[in-house]
């Protein structure tokens, strides 16, 4: 069974990352510690070259996930990051597209 922290108090991220973010490894590294986060939801590749990040969960979570967006993997280089929060949708697990 997937983990998640969804309770009352879960929230949604959506994270539109500009930059060096397809293949660089971006998508593994952003759900590798969404998952180790207990967060739900996806990250994509756009073909316009931007990233989709969709997350639900604690706050204090997706705090820390965003740290991370900023970040990147190693060889990713993130120009912009557009944030906007919301209110959680119920989403499970986290995936890749």
């Amino acid at each position: 069974m997937e983990r998640s922290q969804h309770t009352a108090q879960a929230e949604r991220l959506t994270a539109m990352v500009k930059g060096r973010v397809q293949a660089v490894g971006y998508r593994a590294f952003l759900q590798r510690h969404a998952r180790d986060l207990g967060l739900a939801g996806h990250v994509e590749n756009l073909p316009d070259g931007r990233v989709e990040v969709l997350a639900e969960g604690p706050r204090e979570a997706l705090e820390k996930l965003l740290v991370h967006i900023r970040n990147g993997p190693t060889h990713a280089l993130v120009d912009d990051v557009d944030v906007v929060w919301g209110e959680a949708a119920g989403e499970r697990g986290f995936h890749t597209y």
